[in-house]
């Protein structure tokens, strides 16, 4: 077995990957599996009892979405007595930011590889505040739940269809050429995603008003195209996924418990470790001390060559996340060390237009004794309190170590 050759295979497959758009359907018509009692969630496996706030929250507040239950009380005992299953979205080709929690009666993008015929799912993002994805379950946010899994939902659902879908591909590189990292700074993104939706929505809502509830929404949410981008980048990485002898990267996501991978020639397995905490900038009122550990899906920016690997392409993010511009930039050429390539649609301009460094090998991060960078959001540890900052962040070597001695013994490299 040559391990170089089926790298090649597994990251030619991911760089071939062409994500599409293509519309916005209920999870459980759309997603193969979902069922009622499934709810998906970010991260790797991880148990009720040891859920931290923010997942537990984002739990309490889809059940009573779902209408299975009344108030925190009744929903905490609900999913504690067993008759609820939880398991990852990644489990599901599914991805979602923070708590990622999808239930059946949710919405979902649906975006597809026109090359592989792979579809992956994301819920739609709220926006910014007190939101379900940190863990708030409130009236409130209740009633922007009903709003984006109904109106929103469907004419925006009509809407790309009416343009025959969104080249989620061409977006994410021309948001890299406007600044954009495509993960915690998604401005440009924002306004790409609005530009493309905006005729449509305005031809395909019933009313003016509601078209201009649906824009003016949009406008307001820089962080509009992250779902549908997460969804895009997990086509890309499972694209590269289950090739015999590969060591590539194909899923990072954490639970807020445990930070969990998968390599593309082990199949289905998890390795985990304790999820790392953020260092970066807090809003005020809030310190280290109020932070939970990392949590989310969204880390599949980064394992699909955009986010913080391809910070240089966006030093503006480190007045959100911490760091300098300097910083920025060495963080990009730090990642080139442990990739198997540079992206072939996702450039640079600051570095000449070189691609992003794309393709995490297993056996470079624990060679070098580098984890891949990660930019992310800082919830707070108690549910329902939401965004406290954003900042930076590295997964445990450990982590890597396990799977690079799995992925020996697999393989006979090991006695």
């Amino acid at each position: 077995m040559d391990i170089q050759d089926a790298n090649q295979t597994a990251v030619e497959r991911m760089l071939a990957a062409h994500p599409v758009l293509t519309g916005v359907g209920q999870a459980q018509d759309v997603i193969p599996g979902m069922h009622d009692g499934l709810f998906l969630h970010a991260g790797p496996p991880i148990a009720w009892p040891d859920m931290p706030g923010p997942m537990r929250g984002a739990v309490i507040g889809a059940l009573i979405f779902e209408e299975l239950a009344q108030d925190s009380e009744s929903a905490q005992a609900m999913a504690a007595s067993g008759t609820i299953t939880f398991a990852p979205c990644h489990e599901y080709n599914a991805v979602g930011p923070m708590a990622g929690l999808i239930s059946p009666s949710m919405a979902v993008y649906q975006v597809k590889d026109t090359v592989t015929g792979l579809t992956a799912f994301s819920g739609i993002n709220e926006g910014y505040g007190k939101v379900l994805r940190y863990g708030a379950y409130q009236e409130d946010v209740q009633e922007r739940l009903r709003f984006l899994n109904s109106t929103f939902a469907e004419v925006v659902h009509e809407a790309i269809q009416g343009i025959d879908g969104l080249d989620l591909r061409a977006l994410i590189a021309e948001s890299l050429h406007m600044g954009d990292e495509a993960h915690n700074r998604s401005r440009a993104g924002g306004l790409l995603y609005l530009k493309a939706l905006a005729p449509a929505i305005a031809q395909k809502a019933p009313t003016s008003a509601v078209a201009e509830e649906l824009l003016q929404f949009l406008a307001d949410n820089a962080l509009a195209s992250l779902n549908p981008v997460m969804a895009a980048a997990k086509v890309m990485a499972q694209a590269g996924h289950g090739v015999a002898g590969s060591t590539l990267v194909t899923v990072m996501a954490r639970n807020g418990f445990e930070f969990g991978i998968r390599i593309s020639g082990l199949g289905d397995q998890w390795f985990t470790g304790p999820a790392p905490t953020p260092n970066g900038l807090y809003f005020p009122g809030f310190d280290a001390s109020h932070a939970n550990p990392d949590i989310g899906d969204s880390t599949i920016t980064e394992t699909a060559g955009v986010g913080a690997f391809a910070m240089a392409a966006a030093p503006a993010i480190v007045t959100f996340v911490s760091g300098t511009a300097q910083l920025a930039l060495e963080t990009t050429h730090e990642m080139y060390e442990i990739c198997l390539t540079e992206h072939s649609y996702f450039t640079i301009p600051a570095l000449d237009f070189r691609g992003t460094p794309v393709g995490i090998d297993l056996r470079k991060v624990v060679e070098t004794g580098l984890t891949p960078r990660i930019n992310t959001g800082i919830a707070h540890r108690e549910a329902g309190i939401g965004q406290i900052g954003a900042g930076l962040v590295r997964p445990p070597l450990d982590v890597f170590t396990k799977a690079l001695l799995a992925f020996a013994k697999q393989y006979g490299f090991a006695d």
